[in-house]
């Protein structure tokens, strides 16, 4: 079921022409700092995968991949990709990245059972990226240097789009008012909300936030959001682990044992979340996080009732210690443009299908969809 924010008197700040030209000019910027921020070299993707190897991304386990049959192999089944996080660390492997270093590719995607509103389009593109890691830096205070690193880059994209387009004004916090909270630390905070009242509230106090642990079971048994069981790592110790220490140095938040997080340190994924002044709510930049390790797939795998996917070749591959441990994940492009040109749809920045109801009531609310 489609979804539309009309913000009462809006007018896009730059015409078409403006708009495709600052398009460029974010992407080339942005991607520049990007790698260099986390030292990462551009690789070509693929579009679509074999089905039935375990490498597409299962997003939430209920998306459907859109597939078709290859003529020329025998009828074998292709999927268009949902994301590349599975096929990023099989090629870090292949290209024998050292750890500290790390790819990025421009992913271009289809998702047929998105929503479609502001936010989300049949179409996704974004920057796929991926960082091969040691044994050492699979922690909470490691994470959090990466995903300040990416923020900081952000940030100075928005300065740059500022100085070249004076009618856009500055939005973005700097880096060090970025908060980072555990989604049971917030759930705890807003116990009367849903996730998603949770995450508006805490984008408008602080700006910017990235929320840890999405994916695990919270105390009330529900999950923040989902995250498919085989790629982030949203937990890092056993269940029956007696208590999850307070008061860390890196400023990991204290969650209890019986917090529903089955007593855990807090989770080594996220989502980079920043308030949106032009659809007064939060929006979601990024998504990312740690991958698993052989321990945490299995673990993860089994709460998910998934154990099966383990004969899978990508899940063969990592518990055969043939994979690097690595970090990434996914920046959306259209995303950043439709936020830092303060756009009211990502329509107005890319070209996708959609209803045409929702192209009368943009063209009646002012907003243009190309």
């Amino acid at each position: 079921m489609s979804y539309l924010i009309r913000p009462g008197g809006y007018r896009p700040l730059l015409d078409q022409r403006q708009t495709e030209l600052a398009i460029k000019q974010i992407k080339d910027f942005f991607q520049l700092n990007l790698s260099s921020e986390l030292r990462l070299r551009r690789v070509t993707a693929p579009l679509f995968v074999l089905k039935g190897m375990g490498i597409n991304d299962d997003l939430n386990g209920v998306e459907r991949p859109v597939s078709f049959s290859i003529k020329d192999m025998g009828e074998a089944q292709a999927e268009v990709v949902h994301s590349l996080a599975k096929w990023k660390r099989l090629t870090l492997a292949e290209y024998g990245i050292e750890p500290g270093y790390g790819i990025y590719t421009d992913m271009n995607a289809i998702r047929a059972d998105e929503e479609l509103g502001n936010l989300h389009s049949l179409y996704v593109d974004q920057w796929d990226w991926e960082r091969v890691i040691t044994a050492q830096d699979r922690n909470l205070a490691f994470l959090k240097r990466i995903v300040r690193s990416i923020y900081a880059s952000l940030v100075r994209t928005e300065y740059m789009v500022c100085e070249m387009y004076p009618q856009i004004s500055r939005m973005l916090p700097e880096e060090e008012s970025l908060l980072f909270i555990h989604a049971e630390e917030l759930r705890q905070r807003y116990p009367g909300l849903s996730p998603k009242e949770r995450e508006n509230r805490i984008a408008q106090e602080y700006g910017a936030v990235f929320i840890t642990g999405i994916g695990c079971r919270l105390g009330d048994g529900s999950k923040h959001d989902g995250r498919a069981a085989d790629y982030d790592d949203w937990s890092t110790v056993a269940e029956d682990s007696p208590e999850v220490p307070g008061g860390t140095a890196d400023g990991a938040s204290a969650i209890g044992t019986g917090s529903g997080c089955h007593g855990r340190l807090p989770g080594l994924n996220g989502d980079l979340i920043v308030w949106n002044d032009v659809l007064q709510r939060s929006f979601e930049v990024s998504s990312m996080g740690i991958r698993v390790d052989k321990d945490a797939l299995v673990r993860q795998l089994k709460e998910a009732g998934q154990e099966d996917r383990l004969g899978l070749y990508y899940h063969r591959q990592l518990m055969a210690d043939a994979l690097p441990l690595s970090i990434g994940g996914g920046i959306g492009q259209s995303r950043l443009c439709m936020l830092l040109l303060r756009k009211a749809h990502i329509g107005e920045i890319q070209a996708s299908i959609w209803p045409d109801s929702m192209r009368n009531e943009c063209a009646s609310a002012g907003i243009p969809l190309i």
